[in-house]
């Protein structure tokens, strides 16, 4: 369970994300619920997300929107971290964008997926080692779904990881500090849209997920089902408190999400019945741990901090 309350400033959490609005459909119930508790929660976005599309009809027409889409990303996740009672930093690399087609286009070659891995992870390093963050969430080796920048942020986390505590690793990037616990954020785990998917049709309700599962099911040309996670969940953050204020942060990105698209379909008090948790996979541990968890900073100490 999350802590009632820590000491200020004892415990620390630093996830890592692709994109802004990527922090607050993944694991935003559970940086709510430790911030309030008192952890110092950062997220670190690696892009600006300046590739994207506008994906809410009712900006379609909206000046601001067509004319500086970079600059209102950056408003709306001011908005969000606000809203979710986080800091964020940005790490400042061009968003890859989405290829497409058949073949599909070649990726810029100064964007953050083509960035050799040192040069990526540098400035993720440092935030390490100046936040001195105990536990780090990412992705998984797919990204969470195969898009360049999402894979590319796990490449950079697992690296930070291991190697902001060498002292002989990236040599000017401040003191050495080794977080405690690495995890990666299970927020697409097919079980949870299944489950509320059954709950739905058993209660004789159109489910919003149908055609979700359908496409998860499916193979391509040569049978090979399509990619997906590869982790079990080790660590389950009751957090149905908070879900409330991660779909305020999500519609605080509004040029991304439409308030009443798929992150919506469902009402809160049936995901707080169905699947009242947010689920991660714990891939390393420099402490003692006990799987399976409920808390992201079992095993560590607060006074770890000073």
């Amino acid at each position: 369970m999350v802590p009632e309350s820590v000491p200020p400033g004892s415990l620390r959490l630093l996830t890592v994300h692709a994109h802004p609005d990527d922090e607050s459909s993944k694991g935003a119930a559970t940086m709510a619920a430790y911030a309030h508790a008192g952890v110092d929660v950062m997220v670190a976005t690696c892009t600006g997300g300046e590739q994207g599309s506008i994906l809410n009809s009712a900006l379609a027409s909206e000046p601001r929107a067509q004319r500086d889409l970079p600059g209102l990303r950056r408003e709306e996740m001011a908005d969000a971290a606000a809203a979710l009672g986080i800091t964020q930093r940005w790490l400042g690399f061009a968003d890859s964008g989405l290829p497409e087609g058949d073949p599909p286009p070649d990726l810029h070659e100064h964007s953050f997926a083509m960035m050799p891995l040192e040069r990526a992870a540098a400035p993720l390093v440092r935030l390490v080692r100046r936040f001195r963050p105990h536990v780090i969430v990412g992705y998984d080796e797919n990204g969470g779904y195969p898009h360049p920048d999402h894979i590319m942020a796990h490449r950079v986390t697992v690296e930070a990881y291991h190697a902001a505590g060498d002292p002989d690793r990236y040599p000017g990037t401040g003191r050495p500090w080794a977080p405690a616990k690495l995890y990666y954020d299970r927020a697409f785990n097919p079980a949870r849209f299944q489950a509320m998917h059954d709950v739905l049709e058993e209660r004789g309700i159109e489910s919003p997920f149908a055609e979700w599962i359908a496409r998860r099911m499916q193979t391509d040309a040569e049978g090979n089902p399509p990619p997906g996670l590869t982790h079990e969940t080790t660590t389950r953050i009751h957090c149905a408190d908070w879900f409330q204020v991660r779909d305020t942060a999500l519609k605080c990105h509004r040029s991304q999400v439409a308030p009443d698209g798929f992150f919506f379909a469902v009402g809160l008090d049936l995901q707080r019945e169905v699947w009242p948790w947010e689920e991660y996979t714990l891939i390393d541990a420099r402490v003692p741990t006990d799987l399976p968890e409920t808390d992201l900073f079992a095993g560590i100490e607060p006074d770890r901090a000073s």
